[in-house]
């Protein structure tokens, strides 16, 4: 029979779209039962959308630190295993402190925590628990962005010299803030979010894909960062020069007040051979470029693609697989992953494949370090951690 993992939940109560997500890629490949939660801040929000989701009334909590006293006295065979958080930046580091304290494994949303110092703090904690961490930079999850960082770690592209990435959005082109927008609020709410607004939720989707395709570190940038909608307290745009440590450059690009544009996250990666390109409107599609013979279309599905694409991927050839099947991924993986743990197994090295702590603190890390670069008169700014 297979073993699903028993997993809780802080966040995510009715009216979050993040959290909604986070449960069905945890339904996907019916690798976890979800058992318990603290699904909101608010007592009464948090009973009503345990209901909603089937979780029995003992096990749905008025707060994260009712879960972890009350789930703690449970049998072992009982007791949750994974926790998901999925709250605002804020409210990341505390809960994620006491589950890995606590001896549960953690799936963590996105920036890792409100500061630089907390999410190293956090990794230190990790790394002693002994437990397993995701961060679910989703867009790593999708199979031909596996392909792509593979392709390039087999060195076909020779020495990269290049990296463009770029993530427009246009949903916050007016001030949606003012306008009961629960989303809009907290994103652009320092308080909340933190000292970045577009940096902090999709500049650090960019960045981390930027990283994980190329298989470089970004070494120092140089940021132009932007507030365009009159009384908006966070930056809502900028555009971001890299140098990596091999000495390539490149530009990153997140803006929120790009009216009509969606999601089309988009990153390409030139080296002395030749180029890959990918963007999210086009996610089954790989384009390869070379130097001195014809472009190639590679495709999701397709039996010539690495072990890592393939093992990422659920559908035949031609069938489009999106953001809800590559955020499955990294839970399926983590999942993988935790039961080889506990089984006394050794992961299979496309299991271990999903963003970790490592990644987290890098992406505070640029955080703090664009906006500083933009704050400042010398514009190029060390990338150190």
């Amino acid at each position: 029979m297979l073993k699903k993992l028993r997993l809780g939940m802080i966040g995510g109560g009715e009216g979050a779209f993040i959290g909604a997500v986070h449960r069905i890629a945890a339904q996907i490949d019916n690798q976890y039962e979800l058992v318990c939660g603290a699904f909101s801040s608010d007592a009464e929000k948090s009973r009503r959308s345990g209901q909603a989701l089937g979780i029995s009334n003992d096990r749905v909590y008025a707060s994260y630190q009712e879960l972890f006293e009350r789930e703690n006295l449970l049998p072992p065979a009982e007791r949750v295993e994974v926790i998901s958080i999925v709250t605002p930046n804020h409210l990341h580091f505390q809960p994620a402190k006491l589950a890995l304290e606590n001896g549960y494994h953690v799936i963590l949303d996105k920036p890792m925590t409100f500061s630089l110092e907390e999410a190293i703090e956090l990794k230190q904690i990790a790394g002693k628990s002994g437990r397993s961490f995701c961060l679910t930079h989703t867009y790593t999850g999708y199979p031909m962005i596996k392909e792509a960082r593979h392709f390039i770690r087999s060195g076909q592209l020779g020495t990269i010299k290049k990296i463009y990435v770029e993530y427009p959005q246009g949903w916050l082109s007016t001030f949606e803030e003012g306008k009961d927008n629960k989303q809009a609020a907290w994103r652009t709410d320092p308080q909340k979010s933190g000292i970045a607004g577009a940096m902090g939720d999709i500049g650090t989707h960019a960045f981390n894909l930027a990283e994980y395709v190329s298989n470089l570190q970004v070494s120092k940038l140089c940021a132009d960062i932007n507030t365009v909608v009159e009384g908006r307290r966070l930056d809502d745009d900028g555009t971001v020069l890299l140098k990596f440590s091999n000495g390539a450059s490149g530009m990153l690009l997140a803006t929120q007040v790009a009216a009509g544009e969606e999601n089309n996250l988009r990153i390409r990666v030139y080296g002395e051979n030749g180029g890959i390109e990918w963007q999210q409107s086009d996610a089954n599609t790989l384009q390869v470029k070379w130097l001195n013979k014809p472009a190639e279309v590679w495709r999701t599905g397709s039996a010539y693609l690495s072990s890592y694409a393939q093992h990422n991927t659920r559908t035949p050839a031609g069938h489009p697989e999106g953001y809800l099947e590559a955020f499955a991924n990294l839970y399926r993986n983590f999942a993988l992953t935790v039961k080889a743990g506990l089984e006394g197994r050794v992961p299979e090295e496309e299991w271990l494949d999903f963003p970790g702590a490592e990644e987290g603190v890098r992406g505070m890390a640029f955080i703090e370090h664009v906006i500083r670069s933009g704050q400042s008169a010398e514009k190029w700014t060390d990338f150190n951690i």
